[in-house]
């Protein structure tokens, strides 16, 4: 299979690895090259094919290795496959790079929660020494004082803007943003489908049809497409007889045809992943998992209060129920029912409330309530409480929902949230109550 290498990308990573092994004088290179950009874009795979296309030696650490129990562990590991490469070098007598994967997941500043420890402080120190003096990279504890091969450093990330300012600048690293115009969406995603005799229009109609998507999802769908057969052949087999067909068995594993790769299906299977990533961003279930386990209490009142938190994350179209924190809420009972079956204590919502709701509803967005605690409001821990459609009644929908919402949560922080329906991005969170 031959994967599609961007030319953009070729060029960036091969001007900048030759660029360190050269001797230009009176010129500062910078060693290290910040590829960064949007999640699943394909950043570490294209470095890879660079690698290979230039028969580059690699040396590779992951974001995992920049923490340690034991202070100084990580930066003297930076220290030491960095010589690993440089001795690579010499015995090999070709170029060699030091890959540092995500390293903004390891070592970047994302809020003012994330924990700054001492070895962040050293691997920040690290890497800037090392960019600074390239051939004098020593081990803790021993002196060599003949130069090393001076190894080139390519980190990944998706934020550099959480790294230590200092180490991101010019001259220590050159950054360079990894965006997939159409014509590098297109060339991957037909690297992808290269053995399923997907024709070029259909690969175009396929990215044109998901434009917002990153190339993982053209990859996950690949997957998916497969399925159907992996179930069938469980079926068939026997649930409980899976792994002792699959591991050590003597039989050969088993050879699955084709599937359906027409256009329609694919696109079919693509619109129920995107569905799943709606659900993901617009539902927030971990906001409602931590406010359980932050306030098992509040479950306890009734058996049918045990999973109404779900049914609220659930529930898109009605106020639906969530635990009472005042004891005034009366959640419906019996079957189940999503919906609130009791009539909320009157409130009336303050004027520039009601503006509120109507600026974003008349703007044709989601309407999103949620509400949280004063102790989960310094983590930012917010619990979905409805989700409102822009339709003809919205605002009446809306109004009754928020007015039940204030009436079951007067000792919470509420907010309106206004969601864009075309790429599910919030574009306001405006808080409207605090206790």
């Amino acid at each position: 299979m031959s994967y599609y290498l961007s030319p953009r990308f070729l060029d960036k990573l091969a001007v900048h690895i030759t660029k360190n092994y050269l001797d230009l004088a009176g010129v500062k290179v910078p060693l290290i090259l910040g590829v960064h950009g949007r999640k699943g874009e394909g950043k570490s795979f294209q470095c890879d094919l660079v690698f290979e296309r230039m028969g580059v030696g690699v040396v590779h650490m992951s974001a995992g290795e920049l923490e340690s129990p034991d202070a100084g562990d990580p930066a003297r590991l930076i220290r030491l496959r960095y010589r690993e490469a440089a001795d690579w070098v010499k015995v090999n007598g070709k170029m060699a790079v030091l890959m540092i994967n995500d390293i903004d997941a390891g070592m970047g500043r994302i809020d003012q929660f994330t924990q700054y420890t001492v070895n962040t402080q050293l691997v920040a120190g690290t890497l800037m020494n090392i960019a600074d003096k390239p051939t004098d990279v020593q081990l803790p504890g021993s002196y060599d004082a003949e130069p090393i091969q001076r190894i080139p450093i390519v980190v990944t990330g998706n934020d550099f803007a959480t790294l230590y300012a200092p180490l991101v600048r010019d001259g220590r690293m050159e950054k360079f943003y990894w965006e997939p115009n159409r014509a590098d969406r297109i060339g991957i995603v037909r690297g992808i489908f290269e053995r399923d005799s997907v024709s070029s229009s259909d690969i175009e109609n396929l990215v044109d049809t998901f434009p917002t998507q990153s190339i993982d999802f053209y990859s996950a769908l690949h997957s998916r497409l497969y399925d159907e057969q992996v179930r069938q052949f469980i079926q068939e087999i026997g649930i409980d007889r899976v792994s002792s067909r699959v591991v050590n068995s003597a039989e050969k594993l088993p050879d699955f045809r084709q599937p359906n790769f027409s256009l329609s299906h694919l696109i079919e299977l693509g619109q129920l992943m995107v569905e799943e990533q709606q659900r993901l961003q617009e539902l927030r279930l971990v906001s409602v998992y931590n406010n359980l386990q932050s306030n098992p209490a509040s479950q306890s009142h009734s058996p049918t209060q045990t999973h109404q938190p779900q049914h609220s994350a659930v529930s898109s179209l009605q106020p639906s129920p969530t635990p009472s924190h005042s004891g005034n809420g009366m959640a419906a009972q019996g079957n189940g029912a999503t919906h609130r079956a009791v009539t909320p204590r009157s409130t009336d919502l303050a004027d520039d409330t009601l503006r509120t709701l109507q600026n974003i509803l008349d703007g044709g967005q989601r309407l999103g309530i949620e509400l949280v605690d004063a102790r989960r409001f310094r983590t930012n821990s917010w619990q979905s409480y409805s989700m409102i459609q822009p339709s003809a009644n919205a605002l009446t929908e809306a109004q009754a929902a928020l007015s039940a919402c204030l009436a079951e949560h007067p000792q919470d922080y509420i907010r309106l949230v206004a969601i864009n329906p075309t790429d599910r991005r919030r574009t306001s969170e405006i808080i409207v109550h605090r206790p």
